[in-house]
């Protein structure tokens, strides 16, 4: 599942920023083409995509610096809706 989750979001990563080459590792935040606006989105499409909710304590901008750390939150979730 991993590679699945981790493909969508560099795939909504890269649609919104097409000429922006990131490693899964680096912080998009740090890269300076991620404002709150943006994160905002990214919250709202992993729950969309990912069929799970992110409660508020989760709502931490080090769960969304990298794609690793988004995919890690959605593997959390998505154990945490299975229990």
């Amino acid at each position: 599942m991993s590679q699945d989750v981790r493909g969508e979001i560099r795939a909504f990563i890269g649609a919104k920023f097409p000429s922006l080459s990131f490693t899964d590792e680096q912080d998009i935040f740090a890269l300076g083409f991620v404002n709150s606006l943006f994160a905002m989105e990214l919250v709202m499409f992993i729950e969309k995509a990912f069929a799970t909710r992110i409660p508020n304590e989760e709502l931490k901008l080090d769960n969304f610096r990298t794609v690793t750390r988004m995919t890690e939150l959605v593997e959390r979730r998505t154990a945490a809706a299975a229990h």
